[in-house]
């Protein structure tokens, strides 16, 4: 496959752009918690270990204007902002549901222990 630019970044193969989109440190643990059900912003604050609000709202942000959450805002006060995973994220959870596996597997092969 030839090299593509998407967002003035070059990528070499269409898995390095899917990696772009959800990897990193925090965007599959959040697509991880909202597979199951809709969660609040300090919800995810709090459950996601070592999150700091400044990266946990660029996640945020990133996951949504990518198209793997929508965010619903209630005039309430306080605030109150409630996230759900879209098809598109439903469809990276199936590919993170497998990354998980295998490194469950990969733990077992190097006889790592789950905490």
């Amino acid at each position: 496959m030839p090299d593509f630019v998407s967002d003035k970044h070059l990528f070499h193969n269409p898995v390095e752009f899917a990696m772009s989109k959800i990897g990193g440190m925090y965007k599959m643990p959040i697509l991880w918690r909202l597979k199951d059900k809709t969660w609040r912003y300090s919800e995810l604050a709090h459950n996601i270990p070592h999150i700091s609000d400044r990266m946990l709202s660029k996640s945020l942000k990133e996951l949504l204007n990518d198209g793997f959450i929508s965010k619903e805002i209630f005039p309430e006060v306080p605030l109150r902002t409630e996230y759900t995973i879209t098809e598109r994220g439903n469809k990276a959870v199936t590919i993170i549901t497998a990354l998980r596996n295998y490194g469950f597997e990969l733990m077992n092969d190097f006889g790592i222990k789950e905490k």
